[in-house]
């Protein structure tokens, strides 16, 4: 039997191809809290002592390169995007980490924009 008959009977079953569905949240750690309240604590002692206060969000570290991913664009036929068979990290390119630096104190954007230096 070929795939595009299993295809076929499925999709009369009522079948379709989905992809998943971030829906289901796990269980919140029990020290959560403690650590936003740890956190605001300190924000309030700096600016208490007219020191900044930034908020610094990263996200998960990206491999850059020529990667597949689950995405599809419409190409000509036969003419697919050619992509890197492993997704292991080009030691020459390295990872991205998306960020942001916010100043609470000010309301504003303080990096990459302004004149914040962040050691690291």
């Amino acid at each position: 039997m070929s795939h595009a008959k299993v295809a076929q009977l499925l999709r009369a079953q009522g079948y379709s191809l989905l992809s998943n569905r971030k829906t289901r949240e796990g269980k919140q750690h029990p020290d959560r809290n403690a650590q936003f309240e740890h956190i605001a604590r300190r924000v309030t002692a700096q600016q208490r002592r007219g020191q900044p206060a930034l908020s610094v969000d990263t996200k998960k570290k990206e491999v850059l390169g020529n990667l597949k991913n689950p995405g599809k664009t419409y190409r000509r036929k036969g003419q697919p995007v050619e992509v890197d068979v492993h997704d292991f990290p080009d030691k020459k390119l390295g990872k991205a980490i998306p960020y942001g630096v916010y100043d609470l104190q000010r309301s504003h954007l303080a990096w990459p924009n302004s004149t914040y230096q962040i050691d690291g």
